[in-house]
């Protein structure tokens, strides 16, 4: 598997693009789509993405298998830790470890940034993410209810791995 690290305006728009393939996809067993739509505007789009890596110095990746766009993931360093914000593998890609090693990856760029942690979001009802989070060392710290326009929350645990 390769690591796209995505800087041009044209890769922004191939991340989009999978984020709104997988989302759709995923999501809708938790969320409706209504609350999906919303999401990716506010958090996924091209013009969202393109913010984030800006203003908010977000990395993002795309996971790459035999020339095909597999998943994604989006990371945003802070003073003490790394911010995991978005890890995404498509469905047919699912259950085969590939989630696996983009965290391997992940916690590389964690080292390289002299991180203690790395942290993530996760709803609280995807409970097959939860299972794999903790799986690979995650531990949930607390929980949150985000606030995020449009009468929609996220329902969210915190959750942390120690490097």
């Amino acid at each position: 598997m390769n690591f796209l690290n995505i800087k041009t305006d044209n890769e922004i728009e191939k991340i989009a693009s999978l984020a709104s393939d997988i989302w759709h996809e995923y999501w809708p067993k938790i969320l409706s789509p209504e609350q999906i739509d919303y999401m990716i505007a506010k958090f996924q789009s091209f013009k969202a993405i393109k913010k984030q890596i800006e203003d908010e110095k977000y990395i993002y990746t795309i996971l790459e298998e035999n020339n095909k766009q597999i998943g994604y993931f989006g990371l945003c360093p802070k003073e003490e830790y790394l911010f995991l914000s978005k890890l995404y593998i498509k469905k047919e890609y699912r259950g085969q470890g590939k989630g696996k090693k983009a965290f391997e990856e992940i916690t590389k760029i964690a080292k390289k940034y002299n991180k203690l942690s790395i942290r993530l979001t996760v709803n609280k009802y995807n409970s097959n993410t939860i299972k794999s989070y903790k799986k690979w060392g995650f531990t949930i710290t607390n929980d949150v209810i985000t606030d995020i326009g449009n009468n929609f929350v996220m329902d969210d645990y915190i959750m942390e791995y120690k490097l």
